[in-house]
């Protein structure tokens, strides 16, 4: 692609300082749980409606390649999906490669899924998702009897069907909720039982859809275990408002003085909440008002109000329970008063960009003092300054950088924010609608 042909693709923002922030908001539905609610609705038998659905690239992708694989799915308005299951073995090859666009959590589970196929299957996905690593899900799937070939363990992937799969008992050398994910949606079609065990618990968001579809699945903290010869029966889901979303809101409100936000109907999974826990820590002040069930996953309202924060040495126990939040992280670390040290967090060097180096690189931009390690970072905050970074088609560190704006003493300019659609649509208009000054390029 030619350098005016990349420009004419990307989209830039610019961040300036603002005033308080104020009001009621409702960010979009999880973009995980949309993923997973789509995939068992449609391997299940009968109408399963989907509501709460994030309406994003990455979880319309998923909706495509399943649409491709002869399920029918019905969106009769924003954020809802009528989906009519076709039984654990209805789906249909499509004969073509089948694109995931920029879903990660979209491509891993879905070579778990298509494991057990009859037929073949290419999956592929955009520039960026070509370059994420896939061995530490194909070589566990290896291990069950699938065939998949990959470009170096990356992307595209050739998922060789008719495989007679074998459960296995799998302890996973990093935490990852995509990989035992993808090992479970396997061990569905496998012979015998399917466990998985990881060295810190991590997203159960899986098993607790797997239990609502009614398949028998056993799951505490850090193991999971299945076995297959059963069927999912289709339901309903509500999906919760997406705690990854809420997360920039949670930042912004504890930073600029004056704030106070109220998030509506957050997703509070205990293994999805390290954030809310390290800014606690760090002396944010959040209140969880009305906690209650939502489609099995625990629901509150947040309110957070502007507070002082410093810095803290972050709890290991938290890191797999806020992998995707490190990026704001890193902006409330770079405006606390001390020194926060980040360590065991070496997954977010594989993310869609390598996040440490990233927000290392755009925060020193902005002034502040950043010292890189392998598996995380030390930051010691302090001003913030103008200038111009780079979010490298990376949703979560453009909207990062969207936050640090409000808190630096000029305007921040964010190239490359073209991604932000994949979990965040009309993050700009609702950004501006409680006080930030954000405006596109």
């Amino acid at each position: 692609m030619s350098g005016a042909d990349d420009a004419a693709r990307r989209l830039d923002w610019i961040s300036r300082p603002a005033g308080p922030l104020r009001g009621t908001l409702t960010v979009p539905g999880d973009k995980s749980i949309s993923h997973r609610a789509l995939m068992l609705a449609a391997l299940a038998e009968g109408d399963s409606r989907i509501s709460g659905f994030l309406e994003g690239e990455d979880t319309r992708a998923t909706a495509a390649v399943l649409a491709q694989l002869g399920v029918s799915i019905e969106a009769p308005a924003p954020g809802e999906r009528h989906v009519r299951g076709v039984g654990l073995h209805g789906l249909r090859g499509y004969g073509r490669p089948l694109d995931c666009g920029n879903a990660g959590t979209g491509m891993r589970l879905l070579t778990g899924l298509l494991a057990g196929q009859a037929f073949d299957t290419m999956l592929v996905g955009d520039e960026s998702l070509s370059r994420r690593p896939m061995r530490r899900v194909t070589e566990p799937l290896a291990g069950m009897g699938a065939r998949i070939d990959t470009r170096e363990g990356l992307p595209p992937l050739h998922i060789h069907g008719g495989q007679r799969l074998q459960g296995i008992r799998y302890e996973l050398p990093v935490a990852s909720a995509q990989v035992k994910s993808a090992l479970l949606l396997a061990g569905l079609y496998a012979e015998g039982a399917t466990e998985v065990l990881e060295p810190h618990p991590t997203r159960d968001y899986t098993e607790r859809m797997l239990s609502a579809f009614g398949w028998p699945v056993e799951f505490t903290p850090g193991r999971a275990r299945l076995t297959g010869g059963h069927a999912l029966r289709a339901t309903d889901v509500q999906v919760p408002a997406d705690f990854s979303s809420a997360a920039f809101f949670l930042v912004a409100a504890s930073l600029v003085p004056g704030s106070e936000l109220l998030l509506r109907a957050v997703g509070l999974n205990p293994r999805r909440t390290g954030l809310l826990q390290a800014l606690r820590l760090m002396g944010a002040d959040i209140e969880v008002i009305d906690e209650r069930h939502s489609g099995g996953e625990p629901v509150a309202d947040l309110r957070v109000r502007h507070a002082p924060l410093h810095g803290i040495e972050l709890p290991a126990v938290l890191v797999p329970d806020m992998i995707d939040e490190f990026p704001a992280l890193f902006v409330a670390a770079s405006a606390a008063k001390g020194v926060t040290v980040i360590r065991g967090a070496a997954e977010l060097r594989v993310k869609e960009s390598d996040r440490i180096a990233t927000m290392a690189a755009g925060l020193r931009t902005l002034g502040v003092a950043v010292e890189e390690t392998p598996d995380g970072a030390l930051i010691t905050g302090g001003a913030l300054g103008p200038g111009t970074v780079h979010g490298h088609g990376d949703h979560r560190v453009a909207m990062s950088f969207a936050v640090a704006g409000l808190v630096a003493s000029g305007g921040v300019r964010i190239e490359d924010c073209r991604n932000v659609g994949t979990s965040f649509p009309g993050f700009l208009e609702l950004a501006n609608r409680c006080g930030f000054e954000l405006s596109a390029l």
